[in-house]
């Protein structure tokens, strides 16, 4: 299995979109309660860069699986070393092992983008990704409990970090 990681482009957009999309049903991965729109997720897109806050389109063989990316937390300069990492995957790459290989992508540029610390924002519900991401090394930092309201129930968001050793 070759997989790769690729800066995504323009023209990458609708279909991070339809991917980020896919999981808004289940309640499990997005706050989000309806479908975006690209035009919505431009300036999101626009503020990834490569040699900053990367956006990756995830290929496994040559197929186009999902995305991951580096967000800025908080905006400020004191927190530029931070960054929240994000992955989505198309429902039929989820639960294969490609999280794991996201992750570990993710420690291995931290240095060349002076990160030193990864967050994830996981909703306290979604059990997959909490034990990818305490398996992966990543430790509970906080527990914001019933701050979502996802219409069919309250839910909680934990706050996961983990260092980068230099």
């Amino acid at each position: 299995m070759k997989i790769d990681f690729i800066h995504a482009h323009q023209n990458d957009l609708p279909k991070i979109v339809n991917t980020y999309n896919s999981t808004i049903a289940s309640r499990l991965v997005t706050a989000d309660l309806e479908p975006v729109t690209v035009e919505s997720k431009q300036a999101w897109f626009d503020a990834h860069s490569s040699n900053r806050r990367p956006l990756w389109v995830i290929e496994v063989d040559g197929i186009y699986s999902g995305w991951m990316s580096f967000n800025s937390f908080y905006g400020r300069p004191a927190y530029d070393g931070t960054v929240e990492v994000s992955i989505y995957l198309e429902e039929n790459a989820r639960g294969k092992g490609l999280g794991k290989v996201c992750l570990q992508k993710a420690f291995y540029v931290c240095g060349e983008l002076n990160i030193k610390t990864l967050l994830g924002f996981i909703f306290d519900h979604n059990e997959p990704s909490l034990q990818l991401f305490y398996k992966m090394g990543f430790e509970k930092w906080a527990h914001l409990p019933k701050i979502a309201n996802m219409i069919d129930a309250e839910r909680g968001l934990i706050i996961l970090g983990k260092r980068i050793p230099e």
